[in-house]
């Protein structure tokens, strides 16, 4: 009793692909080294630039979380860490993506841009990257209150992605 050919060509063509995909070198983001031989971080508040009131504690927090979720570095103090995360708010900057009227905004979009260094006890750049930046849509409205409150939640949402994307890039060893 033999394999129908419908099977085996599934199992060939599955077989080729993992082959493909092994020989590439493709592997998940965020699944190599910190740059520099340490095992305890220091994350400084970030340095806040921008107009926009408190982002900085937004995005400093956002970013402790993404490395005690990935577990690859204990956070700690700056005198015990064996380096130090630092990084500049360049920029918040909203526009407007829909109108209701020619007068009357719908949607807004806030786009908030970092550059960040990861330095070893002594100042040395161990690792940086320059405009790392992330996106968010919100809904505008009359009442500027609520339109404020719906920014604050986009740039909270943002700063969980623009978190994500820095510790990815500073684990990718492509």
């Amino acid at each position: 009793m033999g394999i129908p050919a419908r099977t085996a060509f599934k199992n060939i063509l599955l077989a080729c692909c993992i082959a493909y995909l092994a020989a590439c070198g493709y592997r998940f983001s965020g699944a190599g080294k910190l740059p520099g031989n340490f095992e305890k971080l220091a994350v400084e508040t970030f340095k806040n630039r921008s107009g926009e009131t408190g982002i900085e504690s937004i995005i400093t927090n956002d970013i402790t979380n993404e490395f005690n979720r990935a577990a690859k570095a204990t956070i700690s103090n700056r005198q015990e860490a064996g380096a130090v995360l630092t990084g500049v708010i360049k920029s918040a900057k909203s526009s407007t993506i829909s109108h209701i009227s020619s007068h009357t905004t719908a949607e807004r979009r806030i786009t908030v841009t970092v550059d960040v260094k990861l330095l070893d006890p002594a100042g040395k750049v161990l690792w940086s990257a320059n405009d790392i930046s992330a996106s968010e849509e919100y809904e505008a409205s009359g009442n500027k209150l609520a339109t404020e409150q719906r920014k604050k939640s986009a740039i909270a949402r943002l700063s969980t992605r623009l978190a994500e994307r820095i510790y990815y890039r500073m684990t990718d060893n492509f």
